[in-house]
């Protein structure tokens, strides 16, 4: 019996975490800057794109579970940039909104993706390599995720 497919080298999974680990320390010293966490940047991206959304919509966008998400929708809330209240249609939903502050820190976060980009084609990663990587990772993503 052959071991090889148990090396590190021969999985996908691997370089999948490493290169995620990877960028979200990239992410880190802009994140810091504006005083906020990878997976809060997340959670805010989701709402400057669509605000006053239910959490089960949020948790969805971002492949999380309910009780993943709730802990960290109290800790962006703690910070001022969103508020949560019950759905007047349907109590069981709560509805996370930003705040005035959560609006404004969209300014400030609007360089982050520019920043990415500039420090990878600093290296020999071509832009066409980066697309085409994002395109089949979110394939993998749709298939994983059903």
């Amino acid at each position: 019996m052959t071991y090889e497919k148990l090396k590190l080298e021969n999985q996908l999974c691997f370089p999948v975490y490493a290169a995620s680990r990877l960028i979200t320390r990239e992410y880190q010293p802009f994140l810091d800057g504006i005083g906020i966490t990878y997976p809060q940047y997340l959670v805010l991206m989701v709402l400057w794109e669509n605000d006053n959304l239910p959490v089960n919509d949020i948790a969805k966008k971002l492949i999380l579970k309910t009780n993943t998400i709730t802990p960290l929708l109290k800790r962006i809330e703690h910070l001022g940039l969103i508020i949560r209240t019950r759905s007047a249609e349907d109590e069981r939903k709560v509805l996370v909104q930003l705040t005035e502050k959560g609006l404004e820190l969209q300014v400030k976060a609007a360089q982050i993706p520019d920043e990415l980009v500039k420090r990878l084609s600093n290296s020999e990663i071509e832009l066409e390599d980066l697309l085409k990587l994002k395109k089949s990772l979110n394939s993998i993503i749709s298939v994983l995720s059903k």
